[in-house]
């Protein structure tokens, strides 16, 4: 007679508490870990994972799968990175609450900030929900290869209350702001995590209009903060801009933050154009928790890496207009057009127009911080590899090698352009970004950016790069990696029962080969409602995925199994238990 459902044999634990990596069997039964250490009895189930690392399942806290969740039951690609847990609703957009009359607003606004197209959300999502109460009911109703945590998007909020005038970017009358605190406490009771908001100019609808989260005030903002605080739960999430604005709007933020007793999450890159107010940040993150609060950041663990090509969204040519007249042919008889020397010359000439509508447009001809993405790529890239560097030593216009890389291998090459995080040609910005003891890893968009981004895959970079490949500086240990991958990713949102091995937690687990653990590149598949595109990364190098106490995925395949469910609001530690 078997005595656990699940036993892992011989693994070199990583347990997600930052202790030194010890030899161990972990034994699981009924969704739970009940043992760690030399486990005697059998399981119905047994893994051998003798030279391979076993680590807590990662908790992915910066997603957008509002609407994948809808239709979808795998959380790709996110799920193929190690990812049990996800947290979506950030940065202010989402499909609830929601009116039937607004539902094309939210769309036209997912669809501009997240690039998630049109046609995929009109026809994937389908609306069983006025409420966010009703919108959690839906998602519990399903299953999935990870759990589910949902904040309240702020814009979908103030649009509930505001209709049009929301998008209008005016300001909330008092009565609109208790219409919204009401709304935002009732969702929190929920279940909700708390609420998204952003500030960004970055972010606006399809047709170009900014998100009305940008016209929030500070009044209304105190309103929903208050919320929080009567509900008696709830995080607060920002997304700020590094402009000449930045340090109003996050003392702002950290200051109700502080009023109200709620904890505080906000994402943090190194802007390009402001190369050194991260340091700044850091400073203020520093100096808030050390007086009592509790703020978190979210670090991208890599450039903020824009993916251009032909099947993208963005190329460097993207908005010239002979370029944009054959935009929309396929792909196999533009390339055979760009090909065409009077074509390629014509384009060549044409000034870049950038869209005004999507901001990062006007970067997309940034050659010295671009780069060719083949096989082994590295997201430390050097400066001499980009294709302005390459252009030099060539003799030729860098505009004419993009031209001519974008149309390598029949038009599919994909092209990394550094947005962000990269202004010295080196991570270690970013390194002291993750050492810091207030910071997490984040920001990877799993459901998102589906033309332009595919950083959903940085749990796997987190490993690679940081705890075994890195060679122009230094590494992170992997134990401090792993706790900050789990434990405190968990923590940050409020789910103490996971991100630990240890009896008690939840039997959320990786296996992982890290010797032979392998990022793949991007590729583009379609594979969405009415066809749509989105891009895909794996990897080779988990043998096995486990939530809730059932393999997922083994080698890389899922497994057909669903035990992930909605997860509605924080849970507390586990109580200690007996094998």
């Amino acid at each position: 007679m078997t005595e656990f459902d699940l036993v892992i044999r011989n693994g070199t634990v990583v347990d997600g508490s930052g202790a030194p990596a010890r030899q161990a069997d972990v034994a699981v039964r009924d969704g739970v870990i009940v043992a760690v250490g030399n486990v005697r009895g059998s399981g119905h189930e047994e893994i051998d994972a003798g030279g391979q690392l076993v680590t807590p399942g990662f908790v992915d806290v910066h997603t957008h799968y509002d609407g994948q969740a809808t239709w979808e039951n795998r959380l790709v690609p996110s799920t193929n990175h190690g990812v049990t847990t996800v947290v979506m609703g950030n940065c202010g957009v989402g499909f609830a609450p929601c009116k039937p009359e607004h539902r094309d607003m939210l769309i036209e606004l997912m669809e501009g900030v997240e690039d998630i197209p049109n046609v995929v959300l009109s026809e994937g999502v389908d609306w069983q929900w006025t409420s966010y109460p009703e919108y959690l009911d839906y998602l519990g109703r399903r299953q999935f290869d990870a759990d589910i945590c949902s904040y309240v998007p702020h814009a979908a909020l103030r649009t509930f209350v505001m209709g049009e005038r929301a998008f209008h970017r005016e300001p909330a009358t008092a009565d609109e702001i208790r219409q919204m605190a009401e709304v935002l406490e009732e969702s929190i009771r929920a279940g909700a995590f708390g609420f998204g908001t952003s500030q960004t100019m970055f972010h606006r609808s399809s047709d170009g209009r900014l998100t009305p989260t940008l016209a929030a005030t500070e009044d209304e903002y105190a309103g929903l903060a208050a919320a929080l605080d009567r509900a008696g739960a709830g995080l607060v999430q920002f997304v700020i801009e590094y402009n000449d604005d930045w340090e109003q709007v996050l003392d702002m933020g950290l200051r109700q933050a502080k009023a109200f007793r709620r904890p505080f999450s906000m994402s943090l890159v190194q802007s390009h154009g402001r190369p050194d107010v991260w340091r700044s940040v850091l400073d203020k993150f520093d100096a808030f928790n050390a007086d009592g609060g509790k703020a978190t950041l979210q670090i991208l663990p890599r450039p903020l890496g824009v993916l251009l090509g032909l099947e993208l969204t963005l190329n460097p040519f993207y908005s010239t207009p002979t370029y944009r007249a054959m935009a929309d042919i396929p792909l196999a008889d533009r390339v055979r057009e760009l090909r065409r020397p009077e074509v390629e010359q014509r384009i060549l000439s044409e000034a870049n127009d950038p869209d005004p509508s999507i901001q990062i447009g006007m970067r997309v001809r940034d050659f010295d911080q671009l780069y060719e993405m083949a096989e082994g790529f590295d997201y430390e890239p050097a400066a001499e590899s980009s294709i302005g560097a390459q252009a030099a030593r060539l003799g030729v216009t860098p505009e004419s090698l993009a031209y001519d890389k974008l149309l390598d291998n029949d038009g599919r090459n994909i092209l990394y352009l550094a947005f962000s995080n990269y202004a010295d040609f080196s991570l270690e910005p970013c390194r002291d970004m993750l050492l810091n003891e207030h910071a997490v890893p984040g920001l990877g968009d799993g459901g998102a950016h589906l033309g332009v981004i595919c950083d959903g895959s940085i749990y796997t970079h987190l490993l690679t790069h940081w705890g075994r490949d890195r060679t122009r500086g230094e590494r992170i240990p992997l134990p401090h990696l792993i706790h900050r991958m789990t434990r405190r990713c968990a923590e940050m949102v409020g789910l103490h029962d996971r991100g630990v091995i240890a009896p008690g937690y939840r039997a959320d687990l990786n296996v992982i080969d890290l010797a032979g653990l392998t990022l793949e590149l991007p590729r583009v598949v379609r594979d969405l409602p009415a066809g749509g595109r989105r891009l895909m990364q794996d990897a080779r190098g988990y043998t096995a995925t486990i939530v809730n106490g059932v393999v997922v995925t083994r080698d890389g395949q899922h497994t057909g199994a669903l035990p992930g469910q909605l997860v509605r609001g924080a849970q507390p530690a586990p109580s200690p238990c007996r094998t």
